[in-house]
């Protein structure tokens, strides 16, 4: 080779060799991780995986979690190869449904997320608080006990003048009877409906008849009650959110349904327990 040649390509050599090399392609979710008789698998199906795992999995180290659903993905598609081709009825169905949840969810998501701006937020906290207060509050005392009758006797006791922390010391049996059934201050949804229903339909002052809940008989006196103080917006603020996406969701969910064209036909002799027969969807 003539010696200009040579330089020129000692020289073209070691200018490639200073210049850094291009960049690879970063993987993806459509980059292939594995193939199975030729079936992809791809970094996005694992990622999808991953996410779907249980939390207490979600806790392992990544490379342990990598290669376990990696292996898990080749032993599925292996054994979906086995199958064949065919994919069976309920197979189809449940992919079906599975896609349909999955879209649903996907746009329900997106609304949620639009909605949930700090001035909707504030227009929520405006509305429910205007007035300055957060809804009423109650304290009342109580006697528990038993049976029906017990708690009948003791209450004709107390509209006899009998004194109700006095009584309730002696014959409650809940934690509150040494405090005389005082139960403090309390909002709405505090206490099991029964009883919660109880004490918001008493005046000050007044006995209820016998109230039954899961814990026993209950004998109420509404002791006072008054407003609660609004609380600040950041006390409320996740409450709030997720009243403003319950309210876009079915907003949107409307809209959907007053614009599309909706058939319900008329099957005769259909029984409801039709759903429980899944003879049907096997071949």
């Amino acid at each position: 080779m003539p010696k200009g040649l040579t330089f020129l390509a000692s020289a073209t050599l070691a200018l490639t060799l200073a210049m850094p090399l291009a960049a690879e392609e970063a993987p993806g979710a459509d980059t292939v991780v594995a193939r199975v008789n030729g079936e992809e698998i791809t970094l996005g199906h694992m990622i999808v995986a991953r996410a779907g795992l249980p939390q207490q999995y979600q806790q392992l180290p990544d490379e342990v979690l990598y290669e376990a659903i990696m292996d898990q993905l080749i032993q599925q598609n292996l054994m979906q190869q086995a199958q064949g081709g065919e994919v069976p009825k309920r197979i189809e169905l449940q992919l079906e449904n599975e896609r349909r949840s999955l879209m649903a969810a996907e746009l329900i998501e997106g609304v949620m997320q639009t909605a949930t701006t700090e001035d909707a937020i504030q227009k929520a906290y405006d509305a429910a608080y205007a007035d300055g207060f957060g809804g009423e509050e109650y304290n009342a005392s109580h006697i528990l006990v038993e049976s029906e009758d017990e708690a009948k006797a003791i209450r004709a006791d107390l509209e006899g003048g009998a004194d109700f922390a006095a009584t309730a010391k002696e014959k409650s049996t809940g934690p509150s009877g040494p405090n005389g059934g005082e139960l403090g201050w309390f909002s709405e949804g505090s206490m099991v409906p029964p009883f919660e229903e109880a004490v918001m339909s008493l005046e000050k002052g007044q006995i209820s008849d016998p109230v039954q809940t899961q814990f026993g008989w209950h004998v109420i006196v509404l002791n006072d009650k008054r407003m609660a103080e609004a609380p600040e917006l950041d006390e409320v603020r996740d409450e709030l959110a997720q009243q403003v996406q319950r309210a876009a969701v079915d907003a949107k969910v409307a809209e959907l349904t007053k614009g599309a064209e909706i058939e319900r036909p008329e099957i005769e002799d259909l029984d409801p327990s039709i759903l429980s027969d899944l003879s049907l969807i096997e071949e």
